[in-house]
């Protein structure tokens, strides 16, 4: 009785499977990626010298942001709220927080008496620092790591 042989191994790579499993992940990448967006899109005002403010990017951050059509949002949360409200709604989320802080973000356009109103509202919130977020003016002749110059130079 004669042994039968093994086939031949296949050296041939089948990436079907492969191709399957990445269009599927692409799919759920190009539907999940709109809803990752947690701001409301602003064209800020932009400075020369802004103070870096590293706490703004931290997820309990209060924030205010402004729009170009008078709308006022309040995050955590990018929910829009009426002006009249909005003193209530941030006090309510500033009352277990140590430090009464708050960061307005205002569209360039905006009008001033809307960003004024707001700021007024704060205020009467309670809180005690505001932090104005801008964004950096970047000249083309400055390496972002040079100093910048003093005044009369």
């Amino acid at each position: 009785m004669e042994l039968k042989k093994a086939p031949p191994p296949v050296s041939d790579i089948n990436v079907t499977p492969m191709v399957d499993v990445m269009l599927v992940v692409l799919i759920i990448f190009m539907v999940i990626t709109p809803m990752l967006s947690k701001t409301v899109p602003i064209d800020m005002a932009r400075a020369r010298n802004p103070v870096t403010m590293a706490d703004a990017d931290k997820e309990d951050a209060v924030m205010v942001a402004v729009t170009r059509d008078g709308k006022i949002f309040l995050s955590p949360g990018s929910k829009q709220v009426p002006a009249e409200q909005l003193g209530e709604k941030v006090k309510d989320l500033l009352t277990n927080k140590p430090t009464k802080l708050v960061y307005l973000k205002a569209d360039a356009r905006a009008k001033y008496g809307t960003v004024e109103e707001a700021v007024d509202y704060l205020r009467t919130a309670g809180v005690d620092q505001l932090g104005l977020l801008t964004e950096q003016i970047r000249d083309k002749n400055t390496k972002p790591d040079a100093a910048p110059a003093g005044p009369g130079l």
